[in-house]
C-alpha cells in the first residue's frame, strides 16, 4: 500500500482530512483521526517524511539541546531522563516528536546550535545550561524560531522560560542552618558560567543578609557539579583559616566526595558538620547520613516545559491558552540528618 491517496480512497474521506489527521491537526475530529491512523497501520501506509517536510516546512520533531560531557555520564544524571519523559506524553498529544540534541562541552554550544538552526532539523528548541548573557537566544529569536529555555537569562526579549526555585532553595536553607545555630555557612557553586549558579549564590546572599549575617567571599567555593568537585570544596575549606559549621550544595552528588574528605579530617557529617544539597536523588537517599535536599518532579516539570513551549506556538497555542510564560518550579524540603548538628548558644557568636 503506498501513497496517501489510496489510504483516503480506502476510507472514503477527502485526502485533506486523512493529511490533516495523520498531522495531528485539531480540526479533526478524535474519531475520524483514530480511523485514519488505524488504517494507516492496517495498511502498511508509511508516510514521506522528507517530502512532507519539504512541502509543509515543518518537521513534526521539536529538538531539547543538553550539555554532554564525560562528567554528566559518569554521575548517571537521571535529570534530563525525567524530565524528557514528561516532556515527550505532551508532544505525544500533537503527534511530535522530542529530539536530544547533546552538545559537547568540548564545542562552543552557540557554533553546535547554529548548525542545528541553518539544517532546519527541527521546528521548536527547548535549551538548557542558559547563561547570564546567552548568545543561542538571541540566535534563535533572530532565527524566528519558537523555544523555551529551561533556566532564565538576561537575553533576548523576554522569551519564554521555566526554572526551578533556586532563590527559594537557598532562603529556607539558610533559614533552617541559622535556626540550629550556624552562622559560618559556605556555599558550593558552579566554577562555569551557568546562570543558576548566579541566582543560587543571589539568595544565598540575600538570605544572610535577612537574617542580619555579613557575606563572606571565603566561604564560597566555585567547584565542578560532581563527586570530585565536592572532595575539592571540603578540602578548601578545611585549609581556610575560617572554617564553616555547614554548607549548602548546588548538586546533590558532590555529597558523595564531601563527606568523604570530611571523614578523612575526622569530621562526621551531620553530627560534627551540617550539609544540605539542592535536589534529592537516588544517589542523596543511599548516603549515610541521609542527605537533607529538595525534591521535585521531574516528570512534571517536563509537561509543563513542553506545554509552555507549544503555547508559544501559533499552531498549538488555543490547546494551552492559560499556560504562562514565565514559571519558577517549586521545590519540597526532604529532611535527613546531614544537617542534624547544631551549635550550643555559647558558640553562636
Amino acid at each position: 500500500m503506498k501513497g496517501i491517496r489510496r489510504l483516503a480512497q480506502h476510507l472514503d474521506i477527502s485526502i485533506g482530512t486523512v493529511s490533516r489527521a495523520l498531522n495531528g491537526r485539531p480540526d479533526v475530529n478524535e474519531d475520524t483521526r483514530k480511523r485514519v491512523l488505524e488504517a494507516a497501520v492496517e495498511l502498511g501506509y508509511v508516510p514521506n517524511q522528507s517530502g512532507r517536510s519539504l512541502r509543509q516546512g515543518t518537521t513534526n520533531t521539536i529538538g531539547l539541546m543538553m550539555e554532554s560531557s564525560a562528567q554528566t555520564v559518569e554521575n548517571s544524571d537521571n535529570f534530563f531522563m525525567g524530565v524528557v519523559d514528561g516532556a515527550q506524553s505532551v508532544f505525544a498529544r500533537h503527534q511530535l516528536d522530542l529530539i536530544l540534541l547533546p552538545c559537547s562541552t568540548d564545542e562552543d554550544p552557540n557554533a553546535y546550535l547554529q548548525r542545528i538552526v541553518a539544517r532546519r532539523l527541527v521546528d521548536a528548541m527547548i535549551i538548557s545550561a542558559t547563561r547570564k548573557i546567552d548568545k543561542r537566544i538571541d540566535m534563535l529569536e533572530k532565527a524566528k524560531i519558537p523555544f523555551i529555555a529551561l533556566g532564565r537569562s538576561e537575553s533576548g526579549h523576554n522569551p519564554p522560560w521555566l526554572d526551578l526555585d533556586f532563590e527559594g532553595v537557598a532562603s529556607r536553607a539558610i533559614d533552617r542552618l541559622v535556626g540550629r545555630g550556624h552562622r559560618r555557612i559556605a556555599i558550593a557553586v558552579p566554577h562555569n558560567e551557568a546562570n543558576l549558579g548566579y541566582i543560587f549564590l543571589d539568595g544565598y546572599k540575600q538570605a544572610l543578609a535577612r537574617h542580619g549575617l555579613a557575606f563572606d567571599p571565603d566561604l564560597v567555593t566555585r567547584t565542578s557539579s560532581s563527586e570530585q568537585g565536592g572532595y575539592f570544596a571540603a578540602d578548601e575549606l578545611l585549609r581556610s583559616g575560617k572554617q564553616p559549621t555547614a554548607i549548602l550544595l548546588i548538586y546533590e552528588v558532590m555529597a558523595i566526595g564531601l563527606y568523604r574528605r570530611l571523614a578523612e579530617a575526622g569530621i562526621h557529617a551531620g553530627r560534627d558538620f551540617a550539609v544540605i544539597g539542592f535536589r534529592e536523588s537516588p544517589q542523596s537517599r543511599f548516603l549515610s547520613p541521609p542527605l537533607t535536599c529538595f525534591r521535585l518532579s521531574l516528570r512534571d516539570l517536563g509537561i509543563a516545559l513542553a506545554e509552555s513551549l507549544l503555547a508559544s506556538m501559533p499552531s498549538f497555542k488555543h490547546h494551552y491558552p492559560q499556560t504562562p510564560a514565565h514559571r519558577i518550579w517549586p521545590m519540597e524540603l526532604v529532611e535527613g540528618e546531614s544537617d542534624a548538628f547544631e551549635l550550643p548558644v555559647k558558640n553562636q557568636a
